[in-house]
This record gives C-alpha cells, sequence and structure tokens, in this order.
C-alpha cells in the first residue's frame, strides 16, 4: 500500500514496528535473546555519524546540530506516549566509552598526554560509573500493598489528607509528622520537620497513601519517596534514595569530560587555550584523525554543556529545597516565586536556608529517628 501510494490504515506503522521488535532476536545457547530496538540506533548510528561529521567542516557543522534536534524529538515523541526507553541510557554509555576509545587510540599515541593525566581521566570515568550505578537502584519506591489489595480508606478524603488526621498512621504505617517521609533531622530542626499545611494524598493507582513529598511517576508506574522527576538518562526516576548518587554521577561527569576535552584540545592544537581552540583550530582538519578527535570534542562539549544545565538546576533546587515536581506543580497552580531568571522556582513550603537545606538533602535516605516513647503516646 506504501509503495502504491495508497492509504494505511490506524496502526499499521505501530502494528510493523511492533513485529520488527519481537522479531529481533540473537541465538543464544538457552535461546534466542530479544533485543531492545531501542539500543541498536546509538551504537550504529553514533560512529556513522561521527565519521562523515570528520570528513569536512560543514559535514561536522550539519551533523552536531541536527543531533540534539533529533534527540529532543525522541525525547518528546516517548514523553508523549508514555514510554520507558532505553535510547538515552545506551546513547549516554556507549557515547561514553567511544570518545575514551577514540582518546585512547588517537590523542594518546601523539606523545603529548602523559601517563598519570591518562590514570586521572580513567578514574574519572570509573567514579562516574559506579555512581550511575547506583543511581540506577531503588529510588525510594513505596511499597505496594500486597496481592494489590486495596487498603481500607473510609473516612479519607478522595485527594489528600493530613497528616495529623486521626487513625491515618494504622492506614499507612508512616512516622509522625516530624519525621514524615523518613526524612532524618539534618543540620537544622526544622529542616526535616513537616512544615504546617503538609498534607498526605492517596494515590488511586497505587492504592495507598503517599507520604509528604512523594509522587506517582506515570513511566514507571509506582509512587517514588520525595520524587524528583523521572529521568531518561538513567531510564529510572530520581528520588530519595538516589538522588544524591545522581547528583555525584553528573558531578563525575562534568569534571572527567571538561578533563577530557581539555587534554585533547591541547594535544590537537598546541599553543592555543581550550576555550580559543574550540572554536578556532586551524589545523584540525589537516588529517583524518586529528579532525575525528576535533569532531568528538565538539561533541561532548555539546553533551557536556546539557548536562551542565541540568546539574545548575539540580544544585540551585537543592539549595531552595525544591524537587522538579514540586516546581511543575507550583507553576501549574501559580503558587510558587520566580527566582534568578526563572531557573529556579521557590515554593516556600520547604526552604529553611541555604545551609538548612542542604544539610537536610545530605541526609537523604537515612534512618529515620527513633521516636521515644512520649512521641508514641
Amino acid at each position: 500500500r506504501w509503495l502504491t501510494c495508497k492509504p494505511l490504515s490506524p496502526g499499521t506503522l505501530e502494528r510493523i514496528a511492533d513485529t520488527v521488535a519481537d522479531r529481533l532476536r540473537i541465538p543464544w545457547f538457552s535461546g534466542a535473546v530479544k533485543i531492545n530496538v531501542s539500543l541498536v540506533p546509538p551504537l550504529v548510528l553514533l560512529p556513522v555519524f561521527l565519521h562523515v561529521a570528520s570528513l569536512h567542516f560543514l559535514l561536522g557543522l550539519i551533523i552536531l546540530t541536527s543531533l540534539p534536534a533529533l534527540v529532543l524529538w525522541y525525547y518528546y515523541l516517548t514523553h508523549r506516549r508514555k514510554e520507558r526507553t532505553l535510547f538515552f541510557l545506551s546513547l549516554g554509555l556507549f557515547s561514553l566509552g567511544y570518545m575514551y576509545y577514540v582518546f585512547l587510540r588517537e590523542v594518546v599515541p601523539r606523545g603529548h598526554v602523559e601517563y598519570s593525566q591518562v590514570v586521572a581521566l580513567t578514574c574519572g570515568l570509573i567514579l562516574m560509573l559506579a555512581a550511575l550505578s547506583r543511581a540506577k537502584k531503588d529510588p525510594g519506591y513505596l511499597p505496594i500493598p500486597a496481592g494489590n489489595e486495596k487498603p481500607s480508606h473510609q473516612g479519607l478524603p478522595s485527594k489528600s489528607v493530613r497528616g495529623s488526621s486521626g487513625g491515618l498512621h494504622g492506614i499507612s504505617g508512616a512516622a509522625s509528622s516530624r519525621a514524615v517521609n523518613g526524612e532524618a533531622k539534618g543540620y537544622c530542626r526544622m529542616s526535616a520537620g513537616q512544615p504546617e499545611g503538609a498534607k498526605k494524598d492517596w494515590c488511586t493507582k497505587c492504592q495507598l497513601v503517599r507520604p509528604a513529598r512523594a509522587g506517582h511517576c506515570r513511566l514507571c508506574g509506582r509512587c517514588v519517596r520525595r520524587l524528583d522527576h523521572h529521568c531518561v538518562w538513567i531510564n529510572s526516576c530520581v528520588g530519595e534514595h538516589n538522588h544524591q548518587a545522581f547528583i555525584l554521577a553528573l558531578s563525575f561527569f562534568m569534571l572527567t569530560s571538561v578533563y577530557g576535552i581539555t587534554l585533547t584540545l591541547h594535544t590537537i592544537c598546541r599553543g592555543r587555550t581550550p576555550f580559543v581552540a574550540l572554536f578556532y583550530c586551524p589545523g584540525a582538519y589537516s588529517d583524518y584523525s586529528s579532525a575525528l578527535s576535533f569532531t568528538c570534542v565538539w561533541y561532548c562539549a555539546i553533551v557536556t554543556a546539557g548536562m551542565g544545565y541540568i546539574l545548575l538546576i539540580q544544585l540551585l533546587n537543592i539549595s531552595y529545597n525544591v524537587t522538579e515536581r514540586e516546581a511543575r506543580l507550583a507553576l501549574r497552580d501559580n503558587t510558587g516565586r520566580r527566582l534568578l531568571g526563572g531557573l529556579v522556582i521557590d515554593t516556600g513550603q520547604y526552604n529553611r536556608g541555604l545551609l538548612c537545606n542542604w544539610g537536610h538533602f545530605l541526609s537523604l535516605g537515612s534512618s529515620p529517628p527513633q521516636r521515644s516513647a512520649e512521641d508514641i503516646v
């Protein structure tokens, strides 16, 4: 029908794509293993695009400007369909591995990079992967009631329930309002305390009472403690248990990437500062090895700029003790203040000052303090 220009019935392309995805398997000893289709494009297209971009300056300009647009298009496509995908995680991991491979094969043999610098870059990469592995673990999923049985919640409002309402502790098993959501006390007593007016609410999908600041992720289909956002780069939520590891992974990535870019530019553009060499390097296309290295530098610079923006927003949110989810809700309800040119949304609900906010963040995931008999009574 497509070749003869006849109209296709609705959903035909989706069915074809699902069939191809189901048939894409590789033989294995215990049986054919199904391959996730989203893993294939980065492994195939990224080296091809970078090598083509190294052939000429104009090709590099076209490809390097179109790649971010394609990635954003795919992100909005999957986000609109509420789909989970391994595309971004595989793209990030393969990009790291391929950039490291090009650095060892094309840059190090030129003799301008010392052994200690290669070791430092390798250690930074290993530390980032370790932090990423920790960030991939449980973000703080709330336990689903056994047997998917709906707990008795008679008398509870359909939207929200006050944390001090009678009978709530027997239903949710949560701590008192002074240690809601498992938030341990940090540098400031009020930083982990429950502000006046804070609410717990009932999740109709998970059939449980959520602690304050918890949220339901529509992609994972689970409620997460202190949900910040669902990160496509780790294919998981960022919540109470992995937020610190997520920030650590971003920080190690920034340091390692900037260091690798600096070493590469010092090698292929001798006598120029890294910032000047990034925009003016006359000998970059004198040979294919230099052109490939310079193209990879620009690819790393684009990715680093994007990750740097994410890290900046995260650090600002931590400084004001607000999550991305809370910022979006505040914008929707027009209850927050735009600060620093709109980079951060201060809800004012949990903000207790810079030191107290950071003390609260560093205490995330720690076990809640034991309550005395007087508190229980």
